[in-house]
């Protein structure tokens, strides 16, 4: 049985990727709970398999008496709010957090992966992004800190792996949703649906005419798994949901969705918000046979119906 360390493991990626691994692999959750959740891993603390470890990456952290085969480093805030809370901690998670745990796989001559984000491609001036493009990014922006820091972390895992031969592989992870979305993080889907739930106006900031491409949990695990268990791919490649709406049609779907009354309302928009976001996943498709499945309607019941049972608990 092999061994898995997953940093950010009681986050809202981590914990599913814990459930997906759990019969197969020993797990090795790290998570300093800033935005991780002790209640989204409550049903795995006391499982045989499963060890959780109140860390934070940019710390070093050591494992002498066991082998660690896998390492998944998902662990940086990745809503604004958060992430923006305390920018230089942000990006210490990016860089210093990447090095202690790429000094960890060459330690071990285990196998890493870094959640990437589409981020790195900042406001795109290419439509849709493919992984050869690099990039419009702000560098002194209030988003730096998370953009920037994600650039580092993907130079760090090329560096280890050309310097060190370390094995890795770099995903650019684009809008996921689902079950076990924080309430208060911030982001697109799960502020429209709580909105909504609530009765309260629904905020759109700018037009509402800007796009994103929203993909289910289930799927972004599906490509993250083939990813690492592919061998002679380092990536970076795109995952994500290539269907594109806008986020007038995002509000409009939870509006219908939930039965809901709120009304629209629009404030500016913050500062380098990306206008479009579209992953090419052509090279997904080629190299991991992969490809997202679950539709938006049916991925946004199955959301709406997690945090209805939130509010209501």
């Amino acid at each position: 049985m092999k061994t898995a360390v997953i940093s950010g493991g009681a986050g809202f990626l981590g914990s599913h990727l814990s459930d997906r691994l759990i019969a197969t692999h020993k797990i090795l959750c790290i998570d300093n709970f800033f935005t991780g959740k002790r209640e989204n891993i409550a049903h795995l603390v006391s499982h045989p398999n499963y060890t959780l470890i109140e860390h934070d990456i940019i710390n070093p952290i050591h494992f002498s008496d066991q082998k660690i085969d896998l390492i998944f480093n998902l662990a940086c805030p990745a809503s604004p709010i958060h992430y923006q809370h305390n920018a230089i901690r942000t990006i210490k998670t990016n860089v210093l957090g990447t090095i202690n745990l790429l000094g960890m796989a060459k330690r071990h001559g285990a196998r890493i992966l870094q959640a990437s984000t589409s981020e790195v491609y900042g406001d795109p001036l290419e439509h849709p992004q493919t992984e050869s493009y690099r990039g419009n990014v702000n560098p002194i922006g209030i988003r730096s800190c998370y953009d920037e820091g994600k650039r580092c972390a993907e130079t760090l895992m090329f560096d280890y792996h050309r310097q060190h031969n370390v094995a890795v592989r770099v995903m650019r992870i684009f809008n996921t949703y689902g079950p076990r979305m924080s309430e208060e993080d911030g982001r697109v889907v799960s502020n429209f649906v709580i909105q909504a739930l609530r009765g309260n106006d629904i905020t759109i900031y700018g037009s509402g005419e800007q796009t994103r491409s929203f993909c289910y949990v289930t799927d972004l695990l599906d490509g993250m798994i083939k990813l690492m268990e592919t061998d002679g791919f380092t990536g970076p490649v795109n995952i994500g949901n290539p269907n594109e709406f806008t986020i007038r049609e995002l509000a409009d779907a939870v509006i219908e969705q939930t039965g809901s009354s709120s009304r629209l309302i629009f404030k500016d928009l913050p500062k380098d918000d990306p206008q479009r976001r579209k992953p090419d996943i052509s090279l997904a498709s080629e190299k991991l046979d992969w490809q997202p499945k679950i539709e938006l309607r049916a991925g946004l019941a199955e959301t709406i119906s997690f945090f209805e049972q939130q509010i209501s608990s």
